[in-house]
């Protein structure tokens, strides 16, 4: 199996990883518009070859696009034409964009996916061979790709130990303000607002692991999130909307000393772990 992957960082190097586990014979191509980044795939095996074009990397079985959203549309538009049995998967975290900027020639080539797996580091030396084992993977508006690529995205990812759930896109991009895209902004707002609070010897001396769990994903890329929360936008403002009530809402009962009321919100939230 010809495998291409665009975006060699932690998404495209460990799902190279977890292919060449997963099947034998894979070779795999890569392309990444930083150099390092091409320097260090080679080196830690995470791709056969590298390739200076899109051109060149388009003969494959599988073409999978994990670079920052906005990067994904504009490769979208360089792609035609494909061979017919040619399959695309796009890896972004935002799909009512990216499905809607396919071109029509394409279409049945595409895939719109969206793995529920990261972590807070980036860069081909981030990747590792299970990052994708036991995760969720949600494919979106599957009906409009063609038969042959649906089978495969469903072959791979089952393969790869994925669970998938099947969404249109827009409802995909709703729900994923909330689950991830928010999360992200309110751990960026917590990183901010301590840093300008507090000496940095203080942070490393009392940080617990209560901050340390809420504030990892600030390490997460500006680039990649930046594209993220541009092409989401109207919904992710609604979920921090959300979460300002909530937020507020605690802030009142502190501030009215109601503590059984705040016991009872605080119990609320404990429900959560009944459903995780």
């Amino acid at each position: 199996m010809k495998i291409g992957i665009i975006g060699l960082g932690l998404m495209g190097g460990s799902l190279s990883l977890a292919l060449r586990e997963t099947y034998d014979n894979v070779e795999v191509i890569g392309l990444d518009h930083n150099d390092q980044h091409c320097i260090e795939a080679l080196k830690l095996g995470l791709v056969d070859k590298i390739v200076e074009s899109i051109d060149e990397i388009k003969a494959v079985d599988h073409l999978y696009l994990s670079v920052p959203v906005d990067g994904i549309i504009a490769i979208l538009q360089e792609l035609a034409p494909l061979p017919e049995q040619t399959t695309v998967i796009d890896l972004g975290s935002t799909k009512a964009r990216i499905v809607a900027s396919v071109p029509a020639a394409i279409r049945p080539n595409f895939v719109a996916a969206h793995p529920m797996t990261g972590t807070e580091k980036f860069g081909p030396s981030a990747a590792i061979p299970d990052l994708y084992r036991g995760k969720a993977v949600v494919l979106c508006d599957l009906e409009a790709s063609g038969a042959h690529q649906q089978e495969e995205a469903r072959r791979v990812f089952t393969d790869l130990g994925m669970k998938i759930f099947y969404m249109d896109a827009e409802a995909h991009d709703r729900h994923a303000a909330l689950i991830s895209h928010m999360p992200h902004a309110v751990s960026y707002a917590l990183a901010n607002s301590v840093m300008g609070q507090e000496d940095p010897r203080a942070i490393i001396a009392l940080a617990g692991g209560g901050f340390r769990d809420m504030s990892r994903i600030a390490k997460s890329s500006p680039t990649m999130w930046r594209d993220i929360f541009e092409q989401n936008q109207t919904n992710l403002i609604t979920s921090i909307d959300r979460f300002q009530e909530e937020l507020d809402r605690c802030r009142t009962l502190v501030a009215e000393e109601k503590w059984e009321d705040l016991y009872g919100w605080m119990e609320a939230a404990n429900r959560l772990h009944e459903i995780l």
